[in-house]
C-alpha cells in the first residue's frame, strides 16, 4: 500500500500544470544559474553538471538524478526527514561507503609537498598552470571513486579563491550520481595573527578572535554566540558547512598539550559556552531560515570529543601513542559528559541539539561497564552505543577524529595511525568494529575500500538486509546536515559576496572587542597600571631554540622581539638601553617542555617517558606515580610508564631569563610581564619580580597596547587555576576540575579560578556569583 501511494505521489508531481503561472525567475552568472521560486526556495545549480529543472505547481526543483521526474528527496516543500530517507534508500552501498568518508586535509591549493601534498595533471601547482581554484588530481578521485561528500578544507589562498574552488567542488558533484553536495568543513580558522594591525575600518581574509581560553577567560556566552553567528556567517561565505568544533574537553589536568583549544576546566563554564557557541553557528534566522532554525546561515557544529579527553595521563596528549590512556583517579568519569549531555544537547536555540560529536582518541581506562575493554573511545561499543546513543539518546552524526584506523609506525610521531586498543585488528576490521559501536564516519579517510569490506563483514555476521539499514541509519543522519543547511538547493556562491563577507570590518571589530575582553590581569602592584603613553619603554628581545612543531616539522632558532615593536612604537618610544627606560614591558610564553616523552632517552634504553613540567627551570618529579595507571603499546616491551625521578627541561627557559634580567636592569623601575599562556603556568619563579602581570590567550598585541595604556579596562577572569607549584600539579588528578592549591601572590591574591583584576581591583560580579562555587557540586 505505502508502494502505490508513493508511485502515485511521483506520477502526480511529474506533470507540468500549465495552468499555473510560473513562480520563478532565472539568472546566470558564469557557469552558475540562480532560481528563485517567489513564496519558495532559491536554487543553484551549474550549467556544466547536466542537472536540468522540473516544475510542479508553478514552482522549480533541480532534477539531481536526472531521471525526469521530481524524487522525493529533489522537493525542498517536504520534510527533511523524508528527503533524506528517500535519497538514502536510493544510494548504492558504494555510495553510502562515500558519505562515510570525510577526507584528509586539503589546502587550496594543494601543497607541493608534505603530508598535505597534491597535483594538478600530475604536476605540483607552481608547474602546473592551474588556477588557485581548480581540484586537484586526488580531489578529484576521492570525490568521484570514492564518492567522498564530506571534505575538510586547512589553508585558502584568499575567500574568493575558495569560493570559486567551493563552485568547482560543486558542480562536480552535482553532475555525479544523484547530484549529493559536498559538505564542507573546517577546524578553527578564527585566530589571531598577534602582529596585525587593527583599526575601525579594518578588514581582512577573516575575522579574528581570542584563542578558545580567552573566549572562555570572557566568563561571557554571549559573546561566544556572537562569535558562533558571525564565524558561521564568515564560513558560509567561504562554502563552509560544517565546523569541526567546538573543542569542549574539560581540561582537568593543567599540562595537556590541547589544553588552550579548550574552555577551561570548569564544568558549568564549559557548559554554558558550549551551548551559546553552537547556537550561533547553527541557527540561521530570517530569509536565511529554512526550518526549525536550520537554513542558509547555519553551520553545522561538530563537538568535541566525547566522553571528554582532558585527563590524559600525566597530561600526555592521545595523538601520540605515548598519550593514549585518559586516566580517571578520581572516580569523576561522569563529569566530563557535562558539557555534552546538559550543554551541546541541550541548546537554548531552535536548532535543539548539536549536529555532530566527535569522539576522542583516547582509551577511557576501565570505564567500560559493559564490556570491560578498553579501547579508543570511537571502537568503545559501550561508550557509543550504550551511553551517547541510548543512555543519553543522541541521534545525530557520530564521527571518528582523524587517521584512528590506520596502522601505528611510532609511539612518539604526530602523523601516524591512532588506533588505540585495536591495533592487532586488520584496517577493515577497526571499521566494522566502529560501525558496530554505533559511530557513522571515518575521520581523515578518503578510501572507500576497507568500509565496502566492513559492510561484507556485516553482511556475513548479520545478513544483508541488517547491514544495508545498517548503512542506510548512518546515511540518513548524513544526509540530514546537508539538506537543513540548503546545500541541496543552492551549493554555490558569488566570489563578490564572500569577498563583501568575510573579514568585514563590522567582524574585524566585534573580533577586535572579544579580544579586549579576554585578557586576565592577575598583578597590579601600586596601580602601576594603566601605563602613561609616549613614556620610554625597554623590550627585551626573545630567544626561541631550534625545536620542532606540535607535528614534528622542525622550527629554526631565532632571536627577535616577541611583539610587533612597530605597535609598540604608537604607543611608547621604544630603547634597548634599560637606563633609559621608565618600564620594562617584558612578553613570554607560558613554559614548554613538551608532549612528556623524550624520543632520545628512549633510543638510548630507557621508557621514554618523562614529566610535563609547568615551570621555567628544570624540573624532576619527586613521588609521583609509580607504578602508572595505564600502559601498553605493540611498539614497547613495558606496560609501567612512571616518569618517577626523570628530569625535564622546558624549551623556552630563556624567557624567565627575560623577566630576570630585566628586573636587575630596571634598578626598582617598573617591569610589566604579559604571558601568553597556553596552559596554567608557575608564576612563583618571577611574580614578585614583575610590577604588574597580563595573562592573554592569543590576542593581537595592540589589544595587549591598549589595556596598558588604559585605552581599555581589564575585565577577564582565569578560566582555570595557577598552580602554587609542580607538587601540587602532580598531586592533582587528571580527571578531577579544580583541584589544585592556588598560587598566592606578593598582594595576597590567590590565582584561583574567576580571579582578576580591574583598575579598582579584585573583580566580584555576576560572573563570579554564578561560576566560582565547588566545581564538584555540579555533577
Amino acid at each position: 500500500m505505502k508502494q502505490k501511494l508513493l508511485t502515485a505521489w511521483l506520477c502526480g508531481f511529474a506533470t507540468t500544470t500549465s495552468v499555473l503561472a510560473q513562480n520563478w525567475t532565472e539568472t546566470k552568472a558564469d557557469t552558475r544559474v540562480t532560481v528563485v521560486n517567489k513564496g519558495g526556495q532559491t536554487l543553484g545549480y551549474s550549467t556544466t553538471s547536466g542537472v536540468k529543472l522540473l516544475t510542479n505547481k508553478g514552482f522549480a526543483f533541480k532534477d539531481l538524478n536526472r531521471n525526469g521526474r521530481l524524487d522525493p528527496y529533489e522537493d525542498w516543500r517536504l520534510p527533511v526527514a523524508t528527503r533524506a530517507k528517500n535519497l538514502a534508500s536510493q544510494l548504492s552501498v558504494a555510495q553510502i561507503a562515500g558519505l562515510m568518508l570525510y577526507s584528509r586535509h586539503q589546502p587550496i591549493p594543494a601543497a607541493p609537498g608534505g603530508p598535505f601534498a597534491g597535483t594538478y595533471g600530475g604536476k605540483v601547482f607552481a608547474q602546473s598552470g592551474a588556477d588557485a581554484a581548480d581540484l586537484s588530481d586526488q580531489q578529484k578521485e576521492f570525490l568521484t571513486k570514492d564518492n567522498v561528500r564530506h571534505v575538510l578544507v586547512t589553508s585558502v589562498q584568499s575567500p574568493e579563491i575558495a569560493a570559486r574552488w567551493n563552485n568547482n567542488v560543486q558542480a562536480l558533484c552535482e553532475s555525479l550520481g544523484l547530484g549529493i553536495p559536498a559538505n564542507n568543513s573546517s577546524d578553527p580558522r578564527h585566530g589571531t595573527r598577534a602582529d596585525a594591525e587593527y583599526n575601525a575600518g579594518a578588514g581582512g581574509t577573516i575575522s579574528m578572535w581570542p584563542g578558545s581560553l580567552g573566549m572562555a577567560a570572557s566568563f561571557n556566552p554571549d559573546l561566544a554566540e556572537q562569535f558562533g553567528r558571525i564565524a558561521a556567517a564568515e564560513y558560509r561565505a567561504l562554502g563552509i558547512a560544517t565546523a569541526l568544533s567546538p573543542q569542549v574537553d574539560l581540561s582537568t589536568d593543567p599540562r595537556w598539550y590541547r589544553f588552550s583549544g579548550t574552555f577551561g576546566e570548569d564544568p558549568l563554564l564549559v557548559t554554558d559556552l558550549t551551548r551559546a557557541y553552537i547556537d550561533g553557528f547553527q541557527t540561521s534566522t530570517g530569509k536565511a531560515e529554512i526550518n526549525g532554525g536550520w537554513g542558509y546561515g547555519s553551520v553545522n557544529a561538530m563537538v568535541k570529543h566525547w566522553p571528554g579527553g582532558g585527563s590524559g595521563e600525566g597530561g600526555r596528549d592521545a595523538h601520540y601513542g605515548y598519550g593514549k590512556y585518559a586516566v580517571y583517579p578520581g572516580n569523576n568519569f561522569e563529569s566530563h559528559f557535562l558539557p555534552f549531555i546538559n550543554g551541546a544537547f541541550k541548546l537554548k536555540g531552535k536548532t535543539g541539539t548539536v549536529a555532530s560529536v566527535m569522539p576522542y582518541y583516547t582509551i577511557s581506562t576501565n570505564q567500560d561497564k559493559k564490556n570491560g575493554e578498553n579501547v579508543g573511545n570511537s571502537y568503545n561499543r559501550y561508550i557509543i552505543g550504550d551511553l551517547l546513543r541510548g543512555k543519553y539518546k543522541y541521534d545525530g552524526v557520530v564521527c571518528t577524529d582523524w587517521n584512528i584506523t590506520a596502522n601505528e609506525t611510532a609511539v612518539d610521531v604526530f602523523l601516524t595511525g591512532k588506533s588505540w586498543g585495536v591495533e592487532k585488528l586488520t584496517v577493515a576490521e577497526r571499521h566494522y568494529k566502529i560501525l558496530k559501536a554505533g559511530v557513522d564516519q571515518f575521520g581523515g579517510n578518503n578510501d572507500a575500500a576497507p568500509v565496502l569490506e566492513a559492510y561484507q563483514m556485516g553482511v556475513k555476521e548479520l545478513g544483508e538486509k541488517a547491514m544495508r539499514a545498517r548503512f542506510e541509519q548512518s546515511a540518513v543522519r548524513l544526509l540530514t546536515n546537508i539538506f537543513r543547511t540548503g546545500l541541496f538547493e543552492n551549493p554555490y556562491l558569488d566570489p563578490a559576496q564572500t569577498k563583501a563577507v568575510v573579514g568585514k570590518a563590522e567582524f574585524m571589530q566585534a573580533g577586535y572587542q572579544a579580544q579586549l575582553q579576554s585578557v586576565v590581569m592577575l598583578k597590579n602592584k601600586g596601580n602601576v597600571l594603566p601605563l602613561t603613553k609616549q613614556k620610554t619603554v625597554y623590550v627585551p628581545k626573545q630567544f626561541t631554540p631550534a625545536g620542532r612543531n606540535f607535528l614534528g616539522m622542525a622550527t629554526p632558532e631565532k632571536l627577535d622581539y616577541p611583539v610587533n615593536i612597530n605597535i609598540v612604537k604608537r604607543y611608547f618610544a621604544v630603547t634597548d638601553n634599560p637606563d633609559e627606560a621608565d618600564y620594562a614591558l617584558v612578553f613570554v610564553r607560558s613554559p614548554n617542555s613538551g608532549g612528556g616523552y623524550d624520543s632520545d632517552e628512549a633510543k638510548a634504553g630507557g621508557t621514554g617517558y618523562v614529566p610535563i613540567s609547568l615551570q621555567y627551570g628544570p624540573y624532576t618529579a619527586q613521588g609521583t606515580r609509580d607504578p602508572s595507571i595505564a600502559g601498553g603499546d605493540p611498539l614497547e616491551k613495558f606496560t609501567n610508564r612512571t616518569y618517577n625521578g626523570k628530569s625535564t627541561k622546558t624549551i623556552n627557559a630563556t624567557d624567565l631569563t627575560m623577566i630576570t634580567e630585566a628586573y636587575a636592569k630596571m634598578k626598582g623601575k617598573p617591569v610589566i610581564v604579559a604571558m601568553n599562556a597556553s596552559n596554567p603556568a608557575v608564576v612563583s619563579e618571577f611574580e614578585k619580580q614583575a610590577n604588574a602581570l597580563l595573562v592573554s590567550f592569543g590576542v593581537q598585541d595592540q589589544v595587549l597596547m591598549d589595556l596598558l595604556t588604559g585605552t581599555a579596562e581589564p575585565s577577564a577572569l582565569l578560566p582555570f587555576q595557577m598552580p602554587a607549584d609542580m607538587k601540587t600539579v602532580e598531586a592533582q588528578a587528571e580527571d578531577v576540575p579544580r583541584d589544585m592549591t592556588p598560587y598566592v601572590d606578593s598582594e595576597g591574591h590567590t590565582y584561583d579560578f574567576g580571579f582578576g583584576l580591574n583598575w579598582k581591583g579584585v573583580i566580584n560580579d555576576a560572573r563570579t556569583a554564578r561560576y566560582k562555587r565547588t566545581a564538584l557540586s555540579l555533577k
